[in-house]
């Protein structure tokens, strides 16, 4: 199993990186809130995990170690393959995943694209028992107090490195746009990315 890769990040895509490692380009699929941290020229490292199959090896990238073991564990639901585990992780934060399993919250995990009301049924009734187990090694545990899910910063800034930005460049625009997106909270509207990427863009254009 390739555990992790460091390297010069030779491309950044919205879905995936290139990592020179010993001379190899390693292509790497991971979120647009993973891959926002990396900089092209830059040394980057990921967590790894590596999907076999008949007719493919598929590498899958993280911020860290926890993300990668919550990734595996997701697959272990009947049903969860990579890309839906992946896109997990690209909506909800890991602490939030776990407090959504471990309590039953049908309606967190139906956020996900590609996860209905069953599908969220069956993530909790497989995993239930599995994700205590996996929170003792982590720090904190589902009891700790868990960030809100901010589903737009990702998709934002996975925009925004697709546009060409650098990481650092797209989540200092995701922050300066963040007022607009805490005020249509506030007053119970939903976040649109459309409006807040156009934004985004005029501040960097500054």
């Amino acid at each position: 199993m390739i555990a992790s890769v460091t390297g010069m990040v030779r491309s950044l895509g919205t879905s995936s990186t290139v990592i020179e490692v010993g001379g190899v380009g390693m292509l790497v699929h991971a979120a647009p809130g993973t891959l926002a941290r990396l900089s092209v020229g830059q040394v980057g490292s990921l967590s790894t995990s590596l999907v076999v199959r008949e007719d493919s090896l598929t590498l899958y990238g993280f911020a860290d170690d926890e993300e990668r073991s919550l990734f595996e564990l997701l697959q272990s639901a009947n049903g969860v393959g990579p890309k839906v585990a992946q896109a997990v992780l690209a909506t909800l934060p890991p602490r939030e995943v776990r407090r959504a399993i471990a309590t039953g919250d049908h309606v967190a995990l139906t956020q996900v694209p590609g996860i209905g009301k069953k599908g969220a049924e069956r993530l909790v009734i497989d995993l239930k028992d599995k994700i205590g187990l996996l929170a003792d090694n982590s720090a904190g545990g589902i009891d700790s107090p868990v960030a809100p899910a901010a589903p737009w910063r990702d998709q934002l800034v996975g925009a925004l490195v697709g546009l060409g930005w650098s990481g650092k460049e797209a989540e200092d625009a995701a922050e300066a746009v963040a007022p607009q997106a805490d005020e249509a909270l506030a007053e119970g509207r939903p976040v649109e990315v459309a409006p807040l990427l156009r934004a985004a863009l005029r501040s960097l254009s500054k």
